[in-house]
């Protein structure tokens, strides 16, 4: 079930309905549980054996490090044996084939044989948003900042919650566990709020992502048909297209929880108007930035180690970053390349010059700056292989045409990406226009009557899945 479709617009308000008729938590919280797998079951049920696996694997590694705390070998003992166990599920359903095939390569490249099949498994939805939050669980109580949950149903509705179930946000159990043992009464502001974040979020997949979708895959699917201009065109649809897509489902998500009381983790600050690379990651996909920061990047040594090592920390943490998002060659130089430009922006910074941004160019000039770099790099997240990528870059700097453009696409998308850039220069430089959140009753009303008649009119209502559910 995926939130741009019938079911779900039907789902979510009978949800919602149960689960404030329900009124407290010893009904509320097994109800959510058995939605939550509903929900998720929809793609294929079987894989909700997958979910349920390392959900018991991390709630009894939580409980057995919490009762080992004096023995600190044992409790190390339990939490690498609960990160094997779930990672090993992750690289078997994940990973498996690409390392396999990776093999089948290099030892055919050798004049070697690799007789080791495929396994024929499909990815299941969402598998690496919740093993990474259940390892974050598992690793928390390990370091004593939270206490292992003993209420199993309570601990499966952290690691199940529908709303962020299959793309995130990638929550914190310090965040979210306390939320389900909280007594949620019916809050119109709440509602009020949840609500014009999904009816946002549903504006930024529907009428920009989705709306650019088409042409990016007709250009990136058939790169020997297109030249550099349209390739040049084709990326910078998709920066927004992937941007709209993946905040836009986050915007969903927090708003439908928002409905219910819980409130989760923002996922996306206008990371297009960062002023440097390392602002970016501090507003793109915040929760598994943070989650890499917390949880690998730190324990490598972070900053507290000399020099080299703090480069070769960053450097391994955009590595595994990248293929994190996807069993895939191009995903790891995607990583590659936002390392670069991690270790370079750190060298330029110690040894050359530490931008200050204190006048209106230079903050024109690292936003600009910043945007092309993340463009350029999602160039090796969206093509096909890195053949392709490779490409596509010769071909915007060497193969310049005529522009192939379809002009429906071009003008709905333009007028949706206007759209998001007034919201987003709104909120990043703090002007006070609002409309959704106006202080005046009609002009609200009529922002979000108006926004819902935009997506209804002009939205590609019969799209398909979000970027993120393949990861």
């Amino acid at each position: 079930m995926v939130f741009n479709s019938f079911e779900f617009l039907l789902f979510f308000p009978i949800v919602c309905f149960i689960y404030y008729l329900l009124g407290k938590n010893r009904y509320r919280n097994p109800f959510l549980l058995v939605a939550s797998y509903y929900f998720y079951m929809n793609w294929q049920p079987i894989y909700a054996v997958l979910i349920l696996t390392s959900t018991v694997l991390t709630y009894v590694c939580g409980l057995l490090v919490e009762k080992h705390a004096g023995a600190r070998k044992r409790q190390q003992a339990f939490l690498v044996a609960g990160l094997v166990l779930n990672f090993g599920i992750l690289f078997t359903f994940k990973y498996f084939n690409f390392v396999n095939e990776s093999l089948f390569c290099l030892m055919s490249y050798c004049g070697l044989r690799w007789p080791v099949p495929n396994l024929d498994v499909l990815l299941p939805v969402g598998i690496s948003f919740y093993t990474f939050q259940a390892v974050g669980y598992s690793i928390d109580v390990y370091r004593g900042t939270i206490r292992a949950e003993r209420n199993f149903f309570t601990y499966a509705l952290f690691v199940s919650f529908f709303p962020q179930l299959v793309a995130g946000p990638i929550e914190r159990a310090k965040n979210l566990l306390p939320q389900f043992h909280e007594e949620h009464a019916f809050d119109e502001d709440n509602v009020r709020e949840g609500f014009k974040l999904m009816v946002w979020g549903y504006f930024m997949k529907l009428c920009v992502a989705d709306v650019l979708s088409p042409y990016v895959d007709a250009v990136y699917n058939n790169v020997p048909e297109h030249n550099g201009t349209s390739m040049l065109l084709a990326t910078l649809f998709f920066t927004i297209q992937i941007y709209c897509d993946f905040a836009g489902y986050s915007s969903i998500a927090i708003g439908a929880a928002r409905v219910m009381g819980y409130r989760l983790m923002d996922n996306f600050r206008q990371p297009y108007f960062a002023l440097d690379i390392k602002e970016f990651w501090k507003r793109w996909h915040i929760s598994l930035s943070t989650w890499f920061m917390d949880y690998l990047y730190i324990p490598l040594g972070g900053n507290r180690v000399p020099y080299p090592r703090l480069l070769l920390n960053l450097a391994i943490t955009f590595l595994v970053s990248g293929i994190w998002h996807g069993a895939n060659w191009t995903f790891l130089l995607w990583g590659g390349v936002h390392a670069m430009y991690q270790v370079g922006s750190n060298m330029f910074r110690k040894f050359v010059y530490a931008p200050k941004y204190d006048v209106w160019w230079s903050r024109v000039l690292g936003t600009f700056s910043c945007f092309v770099a993340v463009a350029f790099a999602w160039i090796f997240f969206r093509a096909n292989d890195i053949s392709d990528a490779f490409t596509i870059i010769v071909k915007i700097f060497c193969d310049r045409g005529p522009l192939f453009v379809d002009m429906a696409i071009f003008v709905y998308g333009m007028v949706g990406i206007a759209l998001l850039i007034i919201k987003d220069v709104r909120e990043r430089f703090g002007i006070g226009l609002r409309y959704m959140h106006s202080k005046y009753v009609a002009v609200r009303y009529a922002a979000v009557v108006g926004l819902i008649s935009y997506i209804l009119l002009f939205g590609a209502l019969t799209s398909g899945n979000f970027i993120y559910f393949q990861f």
